[in-house]
This record gives structure tokens, sequence and C-alpha cells, in this order.
């Protein structure tokens, strides 16, 4: 008997143990959405669901608040091996997948029902360009329509060029469209823009409705100019050489829990953004509304920004067509 646990049950148990230790993985996922907040409980409750249906063989650590860095520094962490995902926003990917930043061409949408539209025909197109690139995209999530907010009042173009106009130092749509509106703008790290707004570094700066209000910029512009620039959005990912290490079976467990969870966290911001208008107002924020003839001049330079944006930003003008396709398609359904 003492032969049969020595030199069978024995190794036989430690055999097993070798291969379930082999197969457990754990993804290191970096976010700069505060510990706490919406994001993150939904995405580590996505976690412990995944861990418990595929008996821990895969599990999330996540990384918040930006503990990790900015988005660019996560990018570069994943690309060394040291973390393993990230929720970033999609103009990051722009110089793995140029096509990803579709959504984010100026002026291009009107209205969110437009946006619900070109999503619906559009995200997995570009779900599938990513992970042909090596990044597994579990899913979109809104962060918004973005706004022009200022410390002064903002109603034309000119009044832009004559003021300080802060672009994320990663968004080579953005940093295109300002050149094309012949603004000098200055880029920073999203970190650095309340500085900018409280220093008088900056006096101008763009984003979502609750955005402002997630990052204190609230506390500093004075008013919004009331026309959507652009739809921005972020992205849960995976690198794939990570995501190939888990059996196929927790491959799809896992792209399952996430895109419903991305779904949630998708249609919540979208809520938090119309209670955001609403608390902004109520801080005394002034919502301007640009004349006519102002907002015709933004439009007609708007259509030659996208079109150097297109070209310069390497976005596939099929790609492209396909928008302003599925765009003109629902604009007919409309009365």
């Amino acid at each position: 008997m003492k032969f049969l646990i020595r030199n069978v049950i024995l190794p036989l148990c430690l055999w097993l143990f070798s291969v379930n230790t082999a197969l457990a993985f754990t993804f290191k996922i970096a976010t700069l959405s505060p510990d706490g907040s919406y994001w993150m409980q939904q995405l580590r409750a996505g976690g412990d669901e995944i861990s418990r249906k595929t008996e821990r063989r895969v599990r999330f650590k996540f990384y918040p608040g930006g503990v990790m860095g900015d988005d660019v520094s996560v990018m570069r962490k994943m690309r060394l091996h040291q973390l393993h995902g990230a929720a970033v926003t999609n103009a990051v990917l722009s110089n793995i997948y140029p096509d990803i930043q579709l959504y984010n061409l100026m002026l291009k949408f009107r209205n969110l029902k437009e946006v619900d539209y070109v999503r619906h025909k559009m995200d997995a197109e570009l779900m599938e360009g990513l992970e042909q690139q090596g990044i597994v995209p579990l899913g979109f999530a809104e962060v918004g329509m973005a706004y022009v907010m200022s410390t002064v009042p903002v109603r034309t173009l000119d009044d832009m060029r004559n003021n300080k106009v802060w672009v994320p130092d990663d968004n080579h749509v953005v940093l295109e469209a300002m050149k094309a509106f012949s603004i000098s703008p200055i880029p920073l790290p999203l970190r650095d823009v309340l500085m900018g707004l409280q220093t008088g570094m900056i006096d101008i700066v763009a984003g979502s409705p609750v955005g402002a209000l997630a990052l204190q910029w609230h506390t500093k512009v004075k008013y919004v100019s009331d026309i959507p620039l652009l739809y921005a959005f972020g992205v849960l990912i995976l690198d794939k050489q990570a995501f190939d290490r888990i059996s196929p079976a927790d491959q799809q467990i896992v792209r399952d829990v996430m895109a419903r969870v991305i779904g949630e966290i998708d249609q919540r911001s979208r809520e938090d953004n119309l209670q955001a208008v609403e608390v902004l107002k109520k801080q005394g924020i002034q919502f301007l509304q640009p004349t006519e003839q102002a907002a015709d001049e933004l439009r007609r330079t708007i259509v030659s920004a996208n079109r150097r944006i297109e070209q310069d930003g390497n976005m596939s003008a099929a790609k492209v067509q396909e928008l302003n396709d599925y765009l003109a398609e629902f604009r007919r359904q409309q009365p």
C-alpha cells in the first residue's frame, strides 16, 4: 500500500496539480477609471463571474485610477507584456488600427440616434479589425459626445483661434482638426488638464459632460458651446498572445461575460451624460448656442478637416464611405 501511495497515487496527484496550475491564468488589466466608479464595479463583477465559470482557471487583476500611467503608458506596458489588457479610449489605438478613429471624425453625427444606427452596423467590423492587429476587443463603451468647454465665451472659430486650446496628446484626429482650423493647440496628457485650466495654460477643452464632472473641469470652465464636435468611446482590450494562453472554451466565457458587462457600462454612460448636462447647468455653466453663420463656417471648415484627417490618419477610404452611406441611409428614413 505504501508503495502504491508513494509511487503511483502521489505522483499522479502532483501531475494533476501541475496541469491545473499551468492552465490557470490571471489577466492584469489597467484603467484610468477610479476605484469605486461604476466602470470598476462592473469590471470587477465581470472578473469574479469569469473566475467562477472557469473554476478559477481565468482571473482578472485590475489596476484602477491610472496607477499604471495614462493610456499611452499602458499600451507600452502591454507591448512589453507587463500588462495583459486595459480599458482605454479608442484614440490611443489609432497607431495599431487607424479605422478605430472613424467615429471620431468631426461633426459626423448630428445626434445620438445616428450614433446608435451606425454603431449597430459597424461596431463588429471595427472589433474584427482590431483583432486582426493582435488586440482582442471585448466591447465598446460610450464616453459620449465631446463639446467645447471654456473659461471664456466661445461662439465662433475666431474665438477659438484667439485662445489657448487643449488637445489630448494621443488623439491624432483632434490634433489634425485644430491644424485645419488654423489653431495652434496645446497638447497635454489628460491628467494635466485641470492644472492647465487652473494656471491659465489653457482656456478651452473638449470633453463629454460626465467627463467634465469626473475630472473636475466643471470647477474651472464657465461655458459650453452647445454643438457636439465628435463622438468618443472606450474599449476594453486584451493582448491576443495572452488571450491565446487560455482554452477556447474559457475564451468564449470571457467574451460573453465581458461583452455583457461592457454593454451595461455603455448604456449607463448614456444615462450619466444626460444627467451630467443638467448638473452642469445647475452649477451655473452657460450653454452657448452658436449663430447660424458661425455653425455654417464650422461645418465648411470641418469638411476639409475631415478629408485631411482621413488621409493623414491612414483611414480606409472604403470604411469612411461605408460610414457616410449608413448616415445617409438613416437620414433618408427620418421624417
